[in-house]
C-alpha cells in the first residue's frame, strides 16, 4: 500500500493520461490530471499533491518553465517525463528542480521504482543524526563514517560529497550542481575534477568499487545516491 500519495500528472497526452491512470491506481495511488501548464500550476497549489509527474512539450507553455515556476514554492519531488531525451534537455532540468528525468517511451515498472524513490525521500535526511545505508553508516553529529562497524577516513571534500548526496537520496544530481555546491562556482565545468574524488569515495564505501550500488553514475548527466 502506498498510504494514499497523490500524484498530479501534467501531460497533454491522452494516450499517456491513460496509461498512467491504470498503473498508478493499480498501485493504490491517487492521481489527479492537468492537461496543460496553466492548470497544472493551479491544481498543484490546491490540491498539494505529493509528487508532480510533469512533460516538457506542453500546448501552453514550455515545460521548462513550468517547472522553474513549480520550484519557486512547491517542495516535493518533481519527476520529468518526456520524448526529449537530449542531453542538455535534462540537466537543465535537474539544474533547475526536477529530482528525476524519464524520457518516453518509458518502461511502467521503471516509472514505479523512482516514484517509490522520490516518495521515500521526501522525509529528508537532514534532521537525522545517523544515516545507514548497506554496511556503512554516517553520524552526522560526530562526522563519524563507518564501513562494517569499522572507521573510515575522509577528507573534508570527500565527507561533504558523500554528505551532498545521501541527503539528496535518489535525486540525480547534475555535475555542474555538485561541483557548485562542493567546490564553488569556478569549478563547476571541472567535471574530471569531480570523477576523481567520487572515483576515491567508492573505494571506500562500495563493496566493489567498479561495480558501485549507492553512487550511481547517471551517464553524462551526473550521479544519484541509492540507499537500497
Amino acid at each position: 500500500m502506498n498510504n494514499g500519495f497523490s500524484i498530479l500528472v501534467i501531460d497533454d497526452e491522452a494516450q499517456i493520461r491513460k496509461l498512467l491512470e491504470i498503473s498508478l491506481e493499480a498501485n493504490d495511488y491517487k492521481v489527479l490530471f492537468a492537461i496543460n501548464g496553466k492548470e497544472g500550476i493551479t491544481m498543484s497549489a490546491s490540491h498539494q499533491p505529493d509528487l508532480i509527474l510533469l512533460d516538457l512539450g506542453l500546448p501552453d507553455e514550455d515545460g521548462q518553465i513550468v517547472l522553474k515556476k513549480l520550484r519557486e514554492w512547491y517542495q516535493n519531488p518533481i519527476i520529468i517525463l518526456s520524448v526529449k531525451s537530449a542531453e542538455e534537455e535534462i540537466v537543465k532540468a535537474l539544474d533547475s528542480g526536477a529530482n528525476d528525468y524519464l524520457t518516453k517511451p518509458f518502461r511502467t515498472q521503471e516509472l514505479l521504482a523512482r516514484i517509490r524513490t522520490a516518495l521515500r525521500n521526501k522525509t529528508t535526511v537532514n534532521n537525522e543524526l545517523t544515516v545507514t545505508f548497506g554496511n556503512c553508516s554516517v553520524d552526522f553529529t560526530s562526522r563519524i563514517v563507518k564501513a562494517n562497524n569499522e572507521i573510515i577516513k575522509l577528507t573534508a571534500t570527500e565527507y561533504n560529497l558523500l554528505t551532498l548526496l545521501i541527503k539528496n537520496d535518489g535525486r540525480v544530481l547534475t555535475h555542474q550542481y555538485i561541483l557548485k555546491e562542493i567546490w564553488g562556482q569556478s569549478y563547476a565545468d571541472q567535471t574530471q575534477y569531480l570523477r576523481v574524488f567520487v572515483a576515491q569515495l567508492r573505494k571506500k564505501i562500495e563493496e566493489d568499487a567498479n561495480r558501485p550500488k549507492f553512487i550511481i553514475t547517471e551517464s553524462g548527466v551526473g550521479y544519484r545516491f541509492n540507499s537500497g
